[in-house]
């Protein structure tokens, strides 16, 4: 929800009397309660209606479940996606491997010396002008 401190809600308040006027303001106020008070019907009624058709077995899901973080926690378990953190840990970011790709490019040709087979990930050329 949004979220306002007491300092924010006495700025809005002197703005809104300032702009509007003592005068239009209940019925403005009045008119905006109204509105927030049909939406609020329309947002119940659809989750209604949707609760009602999905059935009893979604009848507990809520947004944070549709996360796919949170879902895929929820299918494999705390440990599989514990063991799937830890793994992506391990691998190399994108930037790190475009850095290292720039590097071997920037070198020059004349100072390499041929080097055995590499054990490692192949590096490949990249060139950020190019796209």
């Amino acid at each position: 929800m949004i979220d306002f401190n007491g300092s924010e809600i006495v700025v809005l308040a002197v703005l809104a009397v300032i702009i509007f006027g003592p005068e239009k303001l209940p019925d403005l106020a009045r008119k905006a309660a109204r509105v927030i008070q049909y939406l609020r019907g329309i947002a119940n009624d659809a989750r209604g209606q949707l609760r009602a058709e999905l059935g009893p077995e979604y009848a507990d899901i809520s947004l944070s479940d549709l996360n796919p973080r949170n879902l895929g926690q929820r299918l494999l378990g705390e440990e599989t996606t514990q063991d799937l953190r830890e793994a992506a840990k391990l691998l190399p970011t994108a930037s790190e491997l475009v850095g290292a790709s720039s590097a071997a490019v920037a070198a020059p040709a004349a100072t390499a010396s041929p080097q055995p087979a590499a054990t490692g990930p192949r590096l490949v050329a990249f060139d950020p002008e190019a796209t």
